[in-house]
């Protein structure tokens, strides 16, 4: 199988972008693309570091992110499976990746900057929940804002298909399958709702 080894094979199979490719870049957060992130309730947070690369789903009940100015985001972090893959990155290299969704559109808004993690608790108070709060927050310095082609989500029919879970394998299942069977899947299935429902924040 032959692979492209050079940026020159690259250009010559895809050729030029296109003008609006190259104009919607922006270095910080401007009117629209202010208004689109603050209606994305889901990111997927990209990372690299030591043990490889990370992508990392975070979602909240309002705006998955908060405006601190116009060149820095703050995202907390609730409650999740304690793996940290996403904090151990950033402790050990600072760029970031972070790809906003809106339920219904098939456009994708991303910004690309550096983060640091801080437990400061006027930061963290910021985002409290129910008298929750998070345990830290990701202070994101923005590199550039662009929104995204269309046609992936498009392609998936992401929001115009429905429910397609039914059948899917549960991550008990996952589990099990891991374990060689030696994990009770089933039980941790059954135990996932009331789970959710007491640590979500």
């Amino acid at each position: 199988m032959d692979y492209i080894d050079s940026i020159e094979e690259l250009e010559a199979l895809y050729g030029q972008p296109a003008q609006a490719a190259l104009v919607k870049v922006a270095q910080r957060m401007t009117p629209t693309y202010r208004a689109w992130i603050m209606r994305s309730r889901f990111c997927v947070v990209s990372t690299v570091g030591p043990e490889g690369v990370d992508g990392s789903p975070r979602g909240d009940e309002g705006p998955v992110v908060q405006e601190l100015d116009e060149h820095t985001l703050a995202l907390p972090d609730w409650r999740g499976n304690n793996r940290m893959d996403t904090l151990r990155n950033l402790v050990a290299d600072d760029r970031i990746a972070l790809m906003f969704m809106v339920a219904g559109s098939d456009n994708v808004v991303r910004v690309n900057g550096r983060a640091r993690i801080t437990l400061d608790a006027d930061m963290c108070a910021r985002f409290e929940k129910d008298g929750k709060r998070p345990r830290s927050v990701i202070i994101i310095k923005i590199a550039e804002t662009y929104s995204q082609c269309a046609r992936a989500v498009m392609r998936a029919g992401l929001w115009a298909d429905g429910d397609l879970s039914e059948g899917l394998p549960t991550v008990g299942d996952m589990l099990r399958e891991m374990t060689s069977g030696e994990f009770d899947g089933a039980t941790y299935d059954r135990g996932w709702s009331a789970r959710a429902k007491e640590t979500l924040w």
